[in-house]
């Protein structure tokens, strides 16, 4: 078993070679994924690392929006998804019909939308966000305009909390593995492990619930994957509770081996992340299958908003 998958890396690397390729993988990839990589990082921090790569093949090792950013922002490149059936069913809870029929009823107002989406809505957005700095994009926005931010239910509230502005209006969608990590669940964990701390992402439906733990008992953190694992390495703190999508962890036990990392939900695990293995990526690299492509018309759109909110940091 040992012996094949080492024979599966070395024919990879030489693939790579072969490609001029990198390969590219998501927080929540596998860890056998994460471990293959050049670069592990969240969605936009893939697509920046790719677009100052000097790889001619990029491999996203990821769900379908990642590789469409990556094509937006390295229209030079082939951009290669090892499996196109690895969706996001947040990505999937707004159509670009939904959003024009939502912008009519708000004509005058600012698209926001989370880099969870597809090209095509962000090509219809005034902005991009990612977790981690979707406050610090609302903050730069007129007071005075009102905000239509999508998709995220639970990530858009945090941020009208953050900002105490009354004029977003929020779209009902949510990340499945997110929504569904359980606020009691995650309370008892955190008073079951005295001196953890709660590290949380601002998609989950326990979000506010998790903030309403004693602050002197349970420090709480909400914070993006990447904001995670930035936090992890400076802590002092030894333990700590983490909701999110359980391949985190991989990463965050890999770089901090002295730490310890509980899951707030064992059952937050993504199956389209996990639709991308080490055999498929090699298989794609192999026969440069399969490619993502987005049609320059909507690149040139949806670049407009990414580089406005690359431009606000």
């Amino acid at each position: 078993m040992i012996e094949v998958q080492e024979d599966l890396v070395t024919e990879i690397e030489q693939l790579k070679r072969e490609r001029n390729a990198v390969i590219l993988a998501h927080n929540y990839e596998p860890g056998p994924v994460q471990d293959l990589a050049d670069f592990v990082g969240d969605s936009l921090a893939m697509a920046r690392w790719a677009e100052r790569s000097p790889a001619r093949t990029l491999v996203v090792a990821g769900v379908y929006f990642m590789a469409e950013t990556a094509a937006i922002l390295s229209p030079e490149k082939t951009v290669l998804i090892p499996d196109p059936s690895a969706g996001c069913s947040l990505a999937e809870s707004i159509t670009v019909e939904q959003l024009i029929e939502w912008k009519q009823q708000f004509p005058d107002a600012v698209v926001v939308s989370y880099v969870n989406t597809s090209a095509a809505v962000k090509a219809l957005s005034d902005y991009c966000c990612t977790s981690s700095n979707a406050v610090k994009v609302v903050q730069q926005i007129d007071p005075e305009k009102a905000i239509l931010f999508l998709p995220d239910f639970f990530l858009g509230s945090h941020v009208a909390r953050q900002t105490g502005r009354k004029n977003i209006q929020v779209w009902m969608g949510e990340c499945h593995v997110h929504a569904g990590i359980d606020a009691e669940t995650l309370v008892a964990t955190a008073h079951a492990h005295p001196g953890a701390e709660v590290l949380v992402h601002p998609e989950c439906g326990c979000t506010t619930r998790a903030l309403a733990l004693p602050p002197e008992g349970v420090p709480t953190h909400v914070l993006s994957t990447d904001g995670m694992i930035s936090h992890s390495h400076t802590s002092t703190a030894k333990s700590f509770i983490v909701a999110t999508e359980i391949g985190l962890l991989h990463r965050l036990r890999k770089e901090n081996p002295e730490k310890e990392f509980l899951a707030a939900s064992e059952e937050a695990l993504c199956p389209f992340m996990n639709r991308i293995s080490v055999e498929k990526i090699r298989d794609g690299l192999r026969d440069l299958k399969f490619v993502v492509e987005v049609p320059e018309a909507i690149r040139q759109r949806a670049l407009i908003p990414l580089e406005r909110m690359v431009a606000i940091g």
